[in-house]
């Protein structure tokens, strides 16, 4: 079975990479002057890897709850799963307190007010983390900025800003650890080469069960 590819991306990095996000698209990324017969060659080579994984997460999305925001539901919140309640008599929209507590009257917003609960306490909790690991670590770094990235949990700019996606907090905080670590790493060390991944070994030695922890909860960290 000939495998559809969504996109194409070149840029001036040496090595080829295939993905398959959460949405079982492919993205294939690849050297600026790379031949378009050598990329259809490494894709047919890869196409049972491709497959397997487009499976994979496409069982996921099948299993991922349809958020209504009603009361009792689940919420994540730094790897807990906490109820959300609709209360009544509720000044405030939106309250946490060992549960999510809704107003009744703002249910019909639940979901941007959910979003935007989520920003700021990523903003809050992943700053402090950057702060203290760098700090440790000796990295300096631009700015902090939230994103609504749903493919990347972070990313590091050419002049040293790190992003996070506002996605990342509903993660243990060990896993945000490991993000924020990566993203630190790329200050020194920009592509995913061998020294990267000492530095990242270096500065976070199971990183590897963090990566996991994403790579089979990613799919659940949504709204």
């Amino acid at each position: 079975m000939k495998i559809e590819v969504s996109e194409i991306i070149r840029s001036k990095r040496k090595t080829f990479a295939i993905e398959v996000h959460r949405d079982a698209r492919v993205v294939v990324r690849v050297p600026l002057r790379a031949p378009d017969d050598l990329i259809e060659k490494i894709i047919h080579k890869r196409r049972s890897w491709i497959h397997q994984k487009q499976e994979l997460a496409r069982e996921r999305s099948r299993l991922i709850p349809k958020r209504e925001f009603a009361d009792g539901e689940d919420l994540l919140y730094l790897g807990g799963m906490y109820r959300l309640k609709v209360v009544e008599q509720q000044t405030a929209p939106l309250l946490f307190n060992g549960a999510f507590l809704l107003s009744e009257d703002h249910v019909e917003r639940a979901r941007d007010l959910f979003i935007g609960w989520y920003r700021k306490e990523a903003l809050r909790k992943i700053s402090e983390r950057v702060l203290y690991h760098a700090s440790v670590s000796g990295i300096k770094y631009g700015r902090v900025n939230i994103t609504g990235a749903g493919k990347r949990w972070g990313s590091c700019s050419p002049n040293g800003n790190l992003n996070f996606s506002w996605r990342l907090i509903m993660a243990p905080l060990g896993v945000v650890d490991y993000v924020v670590l990566h993203e630190l790493a790329h200050i020194s060390e920009k592509s995913h080469s061998k020294r990267f991944w000492l530095k990242v070994n270096e500065l976070c030695p199971d990183y590897r069960v963090h990566e996991k922890w994403l790579s089979d909860n990613g799919h659940m960290m949504v709204l």
